[in-house]
């Protein structure tokens, strides 16, 4: 059967005699076949040399087809399970399900749908049976990757306080390259969006004609327009989440400037800016949830008195003036400029005078020790809009839990906030669990290097802000986290982060949590980039898989390396792991080119949270440095765990 299916659908493309590679690539992309342009030329060049000339025969091209897709490892499962070794019945295939893949409430129904949605032979599939080309199709499927399905959706409770999750969150996201020389640009707030990123961060500085403008102060980053960047953000804000997005206003405007802030904010936000507390917001104790704040825009800035004062106050313009000239002196600031850590101080140029009229600055002053900085005033207009999310400068733990309102939020540089980790975690805990928490790198990184994330949402941090512009570990770990929950930009923290009185610390994690055993088999790779160095389709991959989390939990191990072959490598090797804190855990995978005993180079890598491994037969799909997915590779690996 799969014979005359496999003549039907290609003899057409024969009729005028042999193809060449062209069309043997047409032919493929038409029978929806994923490949790296590498490996089919390099089949079709040993395909060509064992007879002279530049086409292939239909003969030919059923050799270069099973070349790429008929895996044999699956040929094996295959086999197993199938009576005859061309054909599995419906109830083969729920056996295959139930003790494969551990899919225990798999049925008959589960089985006539994989069978309808894969098996591209018709007779076949009528009569409720799979073939061989139907079963690769399975393996290779969505619905068997090791990200488990489930978790692709919003499947959490999105109805408690926004403390209570981890939030995803950019820093200078206006900036697409390092923190000094580099260009500001609109390309990253909407890549940051289309991401899922709901914490996006806002360098407001004043520029002229009284338009704010938004870059790197003191440094020579380029400018753009405040306005064009609420522009963007009213485009794309909710296009990959429905969630809450919040603007994190680090604030350098007059009161002036901040008036048109204010301005822009309402007029090109409309109804999607919060600027009043929700309907029936009575509690006045508690943040309300994501659900509660759907396709809202949030503005976290300083401001003026507290909510309630905010609400009443009427528009008496004069007493506004004093309001504002008297928070001025009291309010302690967020902006990362007063509030980073001393070793954090941001590089200053001095320019040359500039020559067009009405510019007052001339020259920027040299670095002053920050506490000198007065802050700028705060206008009313703007103050206004700060509901839910208001900026106080952290002072210590004991301040916060004595004086912090449930509505204030602290920004921590990472090197302060590495040290309280370090002394003292409890604390640090029970701040997170009351308060909105965000992390930020430090100054010093200049070229846009990101810090471990792992080690602050450990301590229930909800906003870890990285440069979402700089590939890496870091970015990737981001990314992998970020795909739980639908990759809706919320992902709600374990109990033990959420519960006011919990005695979990990353360093002692006693009974907070159940261990977990997991276990994975390396079976094979598929169709993996071929390295830099080669001149065909071969590298020399290995695979490393690493584990994420509490420090007890932190492991790596390395596979075997396959010499020159990229296209099918075979490990077969089984890495087990003890996971004591299964719901921190994040687990990745990378693929590398061994270039030299002390040198290897990246091919591809996947990362997930732990607790979103599917188990059975997987494949695992891999993903660039910038996290595009590499449409052809993937990895074959069998997971189990309990």
């Amino acid at each position: 059967i799969s014979y005359t299916w496999f003549w039907s659908i290609i003899q057409n493309d024969f009729k005028t005699g042999n193809i060449d590679l062209e069309g043997c690539m047409r032919l493929l992309e038409k029978m929806q076949i994923p490949f790296d342009e590498a490996h089919v030329k390099h089949i079709f060049k040993k395909t060509i040399d064992k007879q002279l000339g530049q086409t292939i025969s239909m003969d030919d091209f059923k050799a270069v087809y099973q070349a790429i897709v008929h895996r044999p490892e699956f040929q094996d499962l295959f086999r197993a399970y199938s009576p005859d070794g061309k054909i599995l019945p419906d109830t083969q295939l729920v056996k295959f399900l139930v003790k494969e893949q551990f899919q225990i409430d798999a049925g008959e129904t589960t089985a006539l749908e994989i069978i309808s949605k894969y098996e591209p032979i018709d007779e076949v599939r009528k009569r409720k049976q799979m073939s061989f080309e139907g079963f690769i199709r399975y393996l290779n499927s969505d619905e068997c990757s090791i990200f488990k399905t489930q978790h692709k959706t919003i499947y959490q409770d999105m109805t408690q306080p926004l403390c209570d999750y981890f939030i995803s969150s950019s820093h200078n996201t206006y900036l697409i390259a390092d923190q000094l020389m580099g260009p500001s640009h609109l390309w990253g707030y909407t890549s940051a969006l289309l991401k899922g990123c709901r914490c996006l961060e806002i360098d407001c500085w004043d520029g002229p004609n009284n338009e704010p403008i938004v870059y790197h102060g003191h440094t020579l980053t380029s400018k753009i327009p405040f306005r064009s960047v609420i522009h963007v953000i009213d485009k794309y804000a909710f296009m990959s989440s429905a969630y809450p997005l919040v603007l994190s206003l680090e604030n350098h405007c007059s009161p002036k400037q901040q008036e048109v802030m204010a301005e822009c904010l309402k007029s090109i936000l409309g109804d999607k800016l919060l600027s009043s507390l929700l309907g029936g917001d009575t509690e006045m104790s508690r943040l309300p949830s994501p659900e509660a704040l759907k396709f809202k825009v949030l503005v976290k800035n300083k401001k003026i008195g507290t909510i309630e004062e905010g609400m009443l106050r009427t528009d008496n313009e004069a007493a506004a003036e004093t309001a504002a000239e008297t928070a001025a002196e009291t309010d302690a600031s967020d902006s990362e400029m007063s509030d980073e850590d001393s070793d954090e101080t941001i590089p200053i140029y001095h320019r040359s005078p500039s020559k067009r009229r009405g510019n007052r600055r001339t020259s920027v002053s040299p670095p002053q020790k920050k506490s000198k900085v007065r802050e700028p005033k705060i206008a009313m207009a703007l103050s206004d809009l700060v509901i839910y999310t208001k900026s106080s400068k952290f002072v210590s733990f004991e301040h916060s839990l004595e004086k912090q309102k449930y509505y204030e939020n602290n920004s921590i540089g990472e090197s302060k906030a590495r040290k309280l980790v370090k002394y003292s975690a409890k604390e640090f805990i029970s701040h997170t669990t009351r308060f909105i928490t965000r992390i930020y790198p430090k100054g010093t990184r200049m070229r846009s290097s990101n810090y471990n994330p792992q080690e602050f949402w450990n301590v229930g941090c909800q906003m870890v802000a990285l440069n979402f512009q700089t590939p890496g570990t870091q970015m990737e770990l981001q990314d992998g986290k970020f795909l739980d929950n639908g990759g809706c930009g919320y992902v709600l923290k374990p109990d033990f982060l959420r519960d006011l009185n919990t005695t979990f610390t990353p360093q002692n994690v006693g009974g907070c949590s159940k261990p977990m055993s997991l276990s994975i088999r390396l079976i094979s790779g598929h169709q993996l980039p071929p390295s830099n160095l080669s001149k065909t389709n071969k590298a020399d991959p290995l695979v490393q898989i690493e584990i994420y989390g509490v420090p007890e939990d932190q492991a790596k191990k390395k596979s075997g390396v396959v010499k020159s072959n990229a296209l099918s490598p075979k490990w077969n090797e089984t890495f087990s792991f003890n996971i004591q804190v299964p719901e921190l855990a994040m687990i990745r995978f990378c693929v590398q080119d061994e270039v030299s005993v002390v040198n290897s180079e990246f091919l591809g890598q996947y990362t997930l949270p732990v607790l979103s491994l599917n188990t059975g037969y997987r494949n695992i799909p891999l993903l660039t440095r910038e996290g595009i997915k590499l449409e052809s590779a993937s990895l074959f690996v069998h997971v189990w765990y309990y």
